[in-house]
């Protein structure tokens, strides 16, 4: 069986929301909250907490969250990932970011089973455009192969921040499918982004909880009957 690590990249020095991953959700700090969901999973052999060297990264390495944390550079996330990948053994990983808290255990676990039973798929994903899932229920598998090739090849300083761009736009070499919901649910962001949207996400949590379903979340955000459909 191939091996599939979850690697979830975290830094305190985001630009709009400084420290945002370790901010209080009410049931526990956002990174807190997403790692606690993450232990549901059942199709991944590993989870890691990828953050960077820099000093200001340390409070991230000393939370006390379940799951290992490694180091990398802080700007190039790419070189990050492939790092963490190296060190796993893995074929695939999971990228995940650290602003989602919610990101949802079967939904990951339904990319990785398309992965799998695949023919030699790259990469696997849930955010084509037009989106038809939440903004903050983002999740991506990308075959070790192609991580590799990507950190090889691309010096465009946007390919090495957001990791995947080599692989999703060269569909021709590295080929990929994707997963949507139907009908779409767009009507709730919870992605982690700004003080309001810190406010939004502590109130959707606590009308939900924070070991909430995709069905209730789905259901939370106004959703009526969805079915997940596999492109």
């Amino acid at each position: 069986m191939s091996r599939v690590a979850v690697i979830v990249q975290a830094r305190m020095s985001s630009t709009r929301l400084p420290g945002k991953v370790l901010m209080d959700l009410g049931p526990g700090a956002c990174l807190e909250v997403m790692c606690r969901r993450l232990e549901r999973l059942e199709s991944t052999d590993a989870v890691v907490i990828a953050t960077s060297t820099d000093p200001s990264d340390d409070p991230i390495a000393e939370a006390g969250l379940p799951f290992d944390v490694v180091r990398g550079p802080l700007s190039d996330v790419l070189e990050r990932y492939r790092q963490a990948a190296d060190g796993l053994g893995a074929d695939a990983v999971v990228r995940l970011t650290s602003d989602c808290p919610l990101v949802e255990p079967s939904v990951i676990d339904r990319l990785v089973a398309m992965w799998r039973t695949g023919d030699a798929l790259d990469y696997v994903w849930n955010t084509r455009e037009p989106r038809t899932f939440p903004d903050g229920l983002d999740a991506e598998v990308v075959s070790r192969s192609a991580l590799d090739a990507a950190a090889a090849e691309t010096a465009e300083p946007y390919d090495r921040e957001h990791v995947t761009p080599f692989v999703r736009y060269r569909p021709d070499r590295f080929p990929q499918r994707d997963l949507r919901l139907e009908p779409p649910v767009r009507e709730v962001k919870l992605s982690l982004d700004t003080s309001e949207d810190l406010e939004a996400i502590r109130a959707f949590i606590g009308r939900v909880g924070p070991d909430a379903d995709l069905d209730a979340i789905l259901a939370a955000a106004g959703a009526g009957r969805t079915r997940l459909v596999e492109g």
